[in-house]
This record gives structure tokens, C-alpha cells and sequence, in this order.
């Protein structure tokens, strides 16, 4: 895990990132933590990462992988808010079980533990993967791209999209989907006998049913199409049985 954090500062750094994150930044006025998204003005996948308000510091956690682009793109948006972004002095830690003190239960789900924000924790290792695999939580540059719209790689189940806040970043179409249309593809869990490369694609009679992702103990994390989940599904030589999550 190469994770970056950010000390976000200035009297508007709650409005700044209530106007544009898919979650609701505002319930942050005391300490706590959210997992939520950055999205194009069509809805689509930029990038996501956890917002975590610690007394009076805001950081955000995110991949090292995304974390310049995010910050140009955070910077486009800042305008003449009072906010300032800058590289903080704590690391991360994460683990399962009883955390430190301090620590915070990941909002994404129970099993995925808790995160540590200050000095570096020793833990025992923990396989991530399967725990991801298992609860169907993707993982940036992996199961979330920039091809991704939230809602089908499960943001709502995984608490990273609150519906009832005021608008943001790619908010219309998001709320369309949910609203006004039932999701004909999406991100699920699949039973795999041997192995593919993330990416493989995976066919169903002939057909492009969709993509292999994350796998671990003879399973996997795909993305699928809801009608093409009948009958014999492959990716590569690796044999797939959908199953429900």
C-alpha cells in the first residue's frame, strides 16, 4: 500500500470539498471519517480517497498512483477559497481487529479494519485481497478507473455516495443512475478456476461479458454484465461461475 496524505487547512476546506466529493464532508465537523469520490462533470471515475477530520486537521488519504493529478484537479477547482493543500507529517497504518487509539474503523466496510493516522503502527500481515475479494471493495488503478461510474462499482454499498447532500462534481448523472435507471452492469464477486490477468476479458458464449479483476482463493472481483451471467463464462483458460454476493 503507497498511500499519500495531505493536511487540507483554510476557514472553506469543508465547503471547498462538500462542493465537489461525491460524500457528505459536512458530517466531519467532529472527528470521524469518509470514504467518497472525485468524478468529471459526465460522472465519471477520477479518483477516490478518505477524508479524515482529526481535531483540527482535515487530511485526505489517497494512492500515490493519482494522488498529482488529484491535486492539480483540486487545484483547478480552488479558485479564491481559503484553502490550502500541503503534504502532511503523519503516515498511515491499517489493520484488523482491536485498532490503536485514535484509529478509525474503515467506512468502506467491517471487515476492511481500521486506519491509523500518525506515527507508523506495526501490525501483522494482513491479506488485503482476499478481504477485498470477499466484500467486493475495488481498489484504485485496479477495479476503479477512469472508464468506472460509482454506482456500478459499488460506491452506495460501500458508503462511499451520500444522496441527500447538495450537488457536486458529476452529481446529475450519478443521481440518474440511481433514480432512473436499473444498473445492467457492475462490479461482483465470482468463482474462478485458475487464473487470467487483471484485465482479461471475460466471454460468454461468444460474447464480451466482461472483465477479470482482483482474484484470490478461488475467487475474484469481476465486472459483468447482469445479462450474460447464464451459462459457461471464461476468461483466458480460467473458467467463471457467477454467483450472487
Amino acid at each position: 500500500m503507497t498511500r499519500t496524505i495531505w493536511t487540507i487547512t483554510g476557514a472553506d476546506r469543508l465547503d471547498f470539498l462538500q462542493n465537489l466529493v461525491t460524500n457528505d464532508v459536512l458530517r466531519l465537523q467532529e472527528d470521524g471519517i469518509v470514504w467518497s469520490g472525485l468524478l468529471t462533470p459526465q460522472g465519471k471515475y477520477l479518483a477516490d480517497f478518505f477524508i479524515i477530520r482529526q481535531g483540527d486537521d482535515l487530511l485526505v488519504d489517497i494512492d500515490t498512483g493519482i494522488a498529482d493529478a488529484t491535486l492539480r484537479r483540486l487545484s483547478m477547482y480552488r479558485l479564491r477559497a481559503d484553502v490550502q493543500i500541503a503534504p502532511a507529517t503523519v503516515t498511515v497504518s491499517r489493520g484488523v481487529g482491536t485498532g490503536p487509539a485514535g484509529s478509525h474503523a474503515d467506512p468502506r466496510h467491517p471487515a476492511m479494519g481500521w486506519r491509523f493516522y500518525g506515527d507508523t503502527v506495526d501490525v501483522p500481515d494482513v491479506d488485503w485481497d482476499a478481504l477485498r475479494v470477499e466484500h467486493v471493495v475495488p481498489e484504485t488503478g485496479i477495479e476503479l478507473t477512469p472508464d468506472t461510474f460509482i454506482l456500478e462499482a459499488g460506491f452506495e454499498r460501500l458508503h462511499g455516495v451520500d444522496f441527500r447532500k447538495g450537488c457536486y462534481v458529476g452529481q446529475e448523472v450519478t443521481a440518474r443512475m440511481k433514480h432512473k435507471t436499473e444498473l445492467r452492469k457492475g462490479l461482483m464477486r465470482v468463482a474462478i478456476d485458475g487464473a487470467a490477468p487483471v484485465g482479461t476479458e471475460i466471454m460468454a458464449g461468444g460474447k464480451v461479458a466482461g472483465t477479470l479483476f482482483t482474484q484470490s482463493n478461488g475467487q475474484a472481483i469481476a465486472y459483468l454484465r447482469f445479462d450474460r451471467l447464464a451459462g459457461d463464462l471464461t476468461a483466458g483458460n480460467a473458467r467463471i461461475h457467477a454467483h450472487e454476493n
